[in-house]
């Protein structure tokens, strides 16, 4: 088969069909109307089990992602993404770009991932996860049909992170850009400690949605940016919040100086009206993406794979309930902290002195 027939044996059913990696997991994943259940889970095995790996589609592959390296660092909101993780995660897997680099992806054969492939893809790695009008007992035993004869081996081991920073730290790229793009980012949870829905909260109060603290500071009061926002990750031994503005370089110290009060801010107090304003945004954002059964399957699966368990829906729902404006205030005055905080800054500066002189909350 040529890539052009596997794609459209999918798109030809109205379906979709991709695969994404992450720093914890590969996912290979097809959406199409339940009638086709049955072709789709045959191709996504095919492509996974009885992979071709012809030479010369590896070197084709090989440019398509020097093609998408290069256009992630030609974006300057990437390049500082890119950094804030290797300001955090210094010398190690953590901090690198998922993608690679021009030098690794260049230097990787044939034979390395033949190799990677009989290490990893193994069935103690490996979970399906179906979500749709399919009968459970169909979906068993197609799976089963798919994947009784795969390799049963222990795989690869993980890299467990390593977190020696006890003072901030800081990244600037010189560019000639309109705007600096910057990422002030502290080290965050776990997937697994019972913190991280109270840290979601927060930074569901910080910088998620017109009506957070960061946007309706820094662009409806103060007018500095257009895109202001917060993310939180949750990784099997650690995590991050990072808050990133894209700003005209001349204000780019004020609004450095207006995300790091906000943060500071939050730790004196909660009100409980903004507590459960961002409860009910998180409980209702996660409801809405249930709705998506290419989520679920996502949802299922990835906690299936990485933690050995499920929670439901309605279980995550009930520990969003009960987090407490003190249970936000103690995980907020925990991991807003000075001697954690990281910067990430690309834009037309010639020194970052200014800017490591702010870095204190």
């Amino acid at each position: 088969p040529t890539s052009k027939e596997i794609s459209e044996t999918i798109e030809g059913l109205g379906g979709v069909l991709n695969a994404a990696t992450d720093r914890e997991l590969t996912t290979y994943w097809c959406k199409v109307p339940s009638t086709h259940f049955q072709l789709a889970l045959d191709v996504l095995a095919d492509i996974i089990h009885e992979p071709l790996f012809d030479p010369e589609e590896v070197e084709k592959e090989r440019h398509v992602i020097l093609e998408e390296l290069s256009m992630s660092y030609d974006i300057p909101s990437y390049r500082a993404d890119m950094l804030i993780d290797e300001v955090m995660w210094p010398d190690q897997p953590l901090g690198r770009d998922v993608g690679g680099s021009r030098e690794s992806v260049t230097a990787i054969t044939r034979d390395m991932l033949m190799q990677y492939m009989q290490r990893q893809y193994t069935l103690p790695n490996l979970v399906v996860s179906i979500a749709g009008n399919i009968p459970h007992e169909e979906a068993a035993e197609a799976v089963d049909l798919h994947f009784r004869d795969w390799t049963n081996h222990k795989p690869g081991t993980w890299f467990p992170v390593e977190d020696d920073q006890s003072a901030p730290r800081m990244s600037m790229e010189r560019r000639k850009t309109e705007q600096a793009h910057i990422c002030i980012a502290v080290k965050g949870l776990s997937s697994t400690d019972p913190d991280r829905y109270a840290l979601d909260i927060l930074n569901a109060m910080l910088g998620e949605g017109m009506s957070s603290r960061l946007f309706l500071e820094l662009r409806e009061k103060q007018s500095l940016v257009y895109d202001v926002h917060t993310t939180t990750s949750h990784l099997k031994d650690c995590g991050s919040f990072i808050a990133y503005a894209g700003v005209d370089p001349k204000n780019a110290r004020k609004a450095v100086g207006s995300i790091l009060h906000e943060l500071h801010l939050i730790k004196e107090a909660v009100p409980k009206e903004e507590l459960h304003k961002a409860r009910e945004y998180l409980k209702g954002r996660l409801v809405l993406r249930m709705e998506d059964s290419r989520s679920v399957a996502a949802w299922l699966g990835a906690q299936e794979l990485l933690h050995d368990e499920v929670q439901t829906v309605e279980q995550v729902l009930a520990k969003v309930d009960s987090i407490t404006t003190e249970d936000i205030q103690r995980v907020a005055t925990s991991l807003l902290v000075t001697e954690k905080l990281s910067a990430a800054i690309v834009g037309p500066f010639r020194s970052d002195k200014a800017f490591q002189a702010q870095l204190r909350i």
